[in-house]
């Protein structure tokens, strides 16, 4: 899940124009034609170290037997995952339920925290800037540790509601840092020049604003759809009875490992695969309407 944020990042950015110094160091690397250099080989031996193992899922989510070899093509595991894994199944949809609701949460509060710690000055600000940065240092069993003595010191039963809130609070940092990255690069002109034509604070930052630093808010939504999507050490610390999906995989694979979940696995990859180019054709479209 990784690969989405950086994938839509990329997409993002795709139509920023690159400074002069940058295409020029770019059509002198080009000129070069070194294809066997140092950084080349690394970077091929990177991605088979992180591809490689896909692609093994997706061949033993095709094997006819549960072994670790190859003894035929079937498509039984898919068959078992689509018919007869209703568990799962709602394992995933608990998983998106959260990864949606945490990630529009902290997307919120992190672009108007951005926006107010970027532009105003106030009591605390510096404070605000240094402790937002805590939850991306901490270990996860700390925050999962001080988040369930939190929400039991409120007397707050566990479930998916408690599972939201430590979603958003360990994601909010990083929406806040997305956004911070383009807020600080916004030029404050624009918005002194709304006001003069008559536009309130409310339609400045609905019509000027949010249009201008809309990718960095993407960025940050999507970073936190994956790292509450992959989360297991704080969800399991107060979740409940609540099974998102890497509960659910902890639970399976400790009773022996399913090649079900290298079935999942394929569709998950084919479906954020749709969801970046679906995300790609709205994002040219946004970025044409503005």
């Amino acid at each position: 899940m990784d690969f989405l944020f950086l994938i839509i990042d990329k997409i993002l950015h795709k139509n920023h124009k690159s400074s002069e110094n940058f295409r020029h160091a770019k059509r002198s690397w080009k000129k070069r034609g070194n294809k066997f250099s140092q950084s080349n080989i690394i970077l091929c031996l990177t991605l088979l170290f992180l591809y490689i193992p896909l692609f093994v899922i997706i061949v033993f989510s095709f094997n006819k037997s549960e072994g670790a070899h190859m003894t035929g093509f079937s498509f039984r595991w898919y068959e078992d995952l689509f018919l007869h894994s209703g568990e799962l199944w709602m394992s995933l949809l608990y998983s998106a339920i959260v990864a949606l609701s945490s990630a529009l949460i902290a997307t919120v509060l992190g672009t108007l925290a951005a926006i107010g710690v970027s532009w105003y000055k106030f009591i605390g600000r510096s404070y605000i800037q240094s402790v937002s940065f805590l939850p991306m240092v901490l270990p996860e069993v700390i925050m999962g540790v001080s988040l369930l003595i939190f929400l039991s010191g409120i007397h707050m039963n566990l479930g998916l509601g408690t599972i939201i809130i430590a979603h958003a609070t360990f994601c909010l940092p990083f929406a806040y840092l997305m956004v911070s990255s383009r807020v600080d690069e916004f030029d404050y002109s624009i918005i002194e020049a709304s006001h003069d034509l008559g536009a309130t604070e409310t339609q400045t930052l609905f019509k000027v604003i949010i249009p201008a630093i809309f990718p960095g808010i993407m960025s940050g939504f999507m970073m936190s759809i994956t790292l509450s999507i992959e989360d297991f050490v704080i969800t399991s610390l107060v979740n409940g009875n609540v099974e998102t999906l890497p509960i659910f995989v902890y639970n399976m694979i400790r009773h022996g490992v399913s090649p079900v979940i290298n079935a999942l696995s394929f569709v998950l990859i084919l479906g954020i695969c749709a969801v970046a180019i679906a995300l790609r054709k709205g994002l040219k479209s946004f970025a044409a309407a503005h």
